[in-house]
């Protein structure tokens, strides 16, 4: 994989999803992507999401469901070829998103985990 810079990646993830534009979101996904979350199972009935097209489609359910979704990155962790992005949502909820990447620098894997709203 070509030099990464983590730091960067993160501002633009967080940019992206604070613009709403899906275009933008996805342009640091791959084609092949596999996402999972549990938040995905409630608006998809699955919480594997296979394909770029598939995460676009839960995207969109998911940004107009939440028209105000704002995130901002807390921390940023790097890895081997990976990374985990913790940020606050809107609601103040913690969450954290693990990030794989492949040679071209694109996501081929990511996986997101949210704390419980109440604590």
């Amino acid at each position: 994989m070509r030099e990464m810079d983590f730091q960067a990646f993160a501002k633009a993830w967080q940019a992206g999803w604070n613009s709403h534009d899906l275009d933008r979101i996805l342009s640091h996904y791959s084609e092949d992507i596999l996402f999972q979350s549990r938040k995905a199972q409630v608006l998809t009935g699955s919480g594997v999401i296979r394909g770029k097209a598939a995460l676009r489609s839960y995207w969109t359910q998911a940004l107009e469901a939440q028209p105000d979704l704002i995130f901002t990155v807390e921390d940023v962790f790097e890895g081997h070829d990976m990374m985990v992005i913790s940020y606050l949502n809107h609601h103040g909820v913690l969450a954290a998103e693990t990030l794989y990447f492949g040679a071209d620098g694109l996501v081929v894997e990511a996986a997101a985990c949210h704390r419980a709203e109440d604590g």
